[in-house]
């Protein structure tokens, strides 16, 4: 049984910008090109200053007790998310279909629908709780022995039909390139150029704004089958040129996603999944479409709405920078992240994943019960770099696909320091030809 490193000082910032450097916390793609005193304006017209602080001065104000694991704790979660589920479906079986009218039998079943779906929706909350804890699995923040780390998370994420090793693999890489607009694996931003050539223009005064119900139809989609597209194909992430959508999917065990030595944890991903389907069709058989529909489907659903709106909501705003490789560095990428605030979902039930973001960035083997501790303790080094927005997230959701079409780096200000810009008239700020 393997026993998963705990340093919280494990940072070493290589010398060439092309080399990945791993030291038990934190990876980094170290910049030595990397200008200082940086500044550039977001699309609200405000002055963004690019950190130049470093990776050592944030693992320093970290008390080390919060990168301390408990199994028992984090399996205590496990259980508590899975026995919520499986009380709330019980009670909804129970007593959902006593909700009777006999003198308006169509009231009565438009209540019972409507209940319906509040239960699979409380479902699908403790069922991206459970998704959570699957990606703590990933990172080694569950426990100190990985090898009952990728058991757990590997059961729970083929459950919610996420492939564990390969997600854990390329999310990964994620963390090492943070916000690099040719290293970050997903949610990677259209650089003005490569808009322009989408839209088959030549300059932005060509484009047209977007409506907002082509805005709304996009979120729909992005919102329900985001997840799975960015499975299958990579969609959001790196090109891979010459490869086919499938070839880089994250199913298949050669795609260029994964290194050749993660050939067979790719394969035993697959696997889970297949085993997954298959313990949902005996569901279907023992005990019914509606049943599953109800119970795991939906939830499903619910759960990949979760997880897109939550990871585009951490890596997308106005106020986001991205980085080319000359500027980047693991530091500034990994403060290229934003916490937001979800009340009492977000805390108790997505186990604080979306309130404590920067610090994971940071800091990704600590396990959410500390999370907050450590957060504080970063902050007070980050200052005015931290970033915190608290307004509504359905409204962050909405200003977010409007804002943030494509990254352009103002001639006026930092080269490869990367700002959101649009065409739909959102923010004072316009986007150059």
């Amino acid at each position: 049984m393997s026993v998963v490193e705990a340093s919280s000082s494990s940072v070493v910032e290589d010398s060439t910008a092309s080399n990945v450097v791993q030291r038990g916390n934190i990876s980094s793609f170290a910049s030595t090109t990397a200008s200082s005193n940086l500044t550039t304006i977001d699309t609200n017209g405000k002055v963004f200053k690019v950190p130049d602080y470093s990776i050592k001065d944030i693992l320093q104000a970290i008390p080390k007790h919060c990168y301390e694991r408990s199994l028992i704790r984090s399996l205590g979660y496990v259980v508590r998310d899975i026995t919520m589920m499986v009380i709330i479906g019980y009670v909804g079986h129970t007593f959902i279909p006593m909700v009777q009218i006999p003198e308006y039998p169509t009231l009565a079943f438009g209540l019972r629908g409507a209940l319906w779906m509040v239960q699979s929706y409380c479902i699908g909350l403790f069922g991206f709780g459970l998704w959570i804890l699957a990606h703590e699995c990933g990172h080694g923040a569950f426990s100190d022995y990985q090898n009952i780390n990728d058991f757990i998370g590997w059961i729970l994420h083929s459950y919610l039909i996420v492939p564990y090793f390969s997600w854990k693999f390329s999310h990964a890489k994620h963390h090492k390139a943070t916000g690099h607009l040719t290293k970050d694996m997903v949610f990677i931003p259209y650089t003005k150029e490569e808009y322009l050539e989408k839209n088959k223009v030549e300059k932005v005064a060509d484009l047209m704004e977007e409506s907002p119900i082509y805005s709304f139809l996009v979120l729909v989609f992005q919102q329900l089958g985001g997840l799975q597209l960015y499975l299958a194909t990579n969609a959001t992430g790196q090109v891979y040129p010459g490869y086919s959508k499938i070839a880089k999917s994250h199913y298949t065990p050669t795609s260029p996603v994964f290194d050749k030595h993660q050939y067979w944890y790719i394969v035993l991903s697959d696997i889970g999944i297949i085993l997954a389907f298959t313990t949902v069709y005996q569901w279907y058989k023992n005990f019914g479409l509606f049943n599953m529909m109800i119970n795991w489907f939906v939830p499903w659903l619910w759960v990949n709405h979760w997880l897109v709106f939550v990871t585009f909501l951490q890596h997308t705003d106005p106020t986001m920078p991205h980085y080319t490789s000359k500027e980047w560095t693991f530091a500034r990428g990994a403060a290229a992240t934003i916490d937001r605030n979800f009340g009492f979902v977000g805390q108790h039930i997505f186990h604080d994943i979306i309130e404590t973001h920067v610090l994971h960035h940071y800091v990704s083997r600590i396990p959410f019960y500390n999370a907050r501790e450590a957060t504080d303790a970063i902050r007070k080094v980050m200052g005015e770099h931290y970033r915190y927005e608290g307004e509504s997230m359905w409204y962050s959701l909405w200003k977010c696909m409007r804002m943030c079409q494509f990254v352009d780096d103002d001639k006026e200000d930092a080269k490869g320091v990367m700002m959101f810009r649009n065409v739909n008239g959102w923010g004072p700020v316009k986007p150059r030809d």
